[in-house]
């Protein structure tokens, strides 16, 4: 459950970043009233809270999968 949470907030900064880079849109500021608001500053501490934790899939030996791709 953690594993997923944390690949999807990867994905929601990914995403942002991208729009940053190509189009100098920061959704997250634009959608929660600033870069530096209360709600925006929270999602951008969960994005590196995350990425510090896909670190560890890294060094994962056994990746758990469904049963229906094995």
């Amino acid at each position: 459950m953690w594993d997923k949470l944390a690949l999807i907030l990867l994905i929601v900064g990914g995403i942002n970043w991208g729009l940053v880079g190509i189009f100098q849109l920061d959704l997250i500021a634009w959608l929660f009233g600033g870069a530096g608001s209360l709600i925006a500053r929270t999602l951008y501490i969960l994005v590196a809270i995350s990425a510090v934790w896909c670190i560890s899939l890294l060094f994962r030996k056994e990746l758990s999968y469904s049963s229906a791709s094995q």
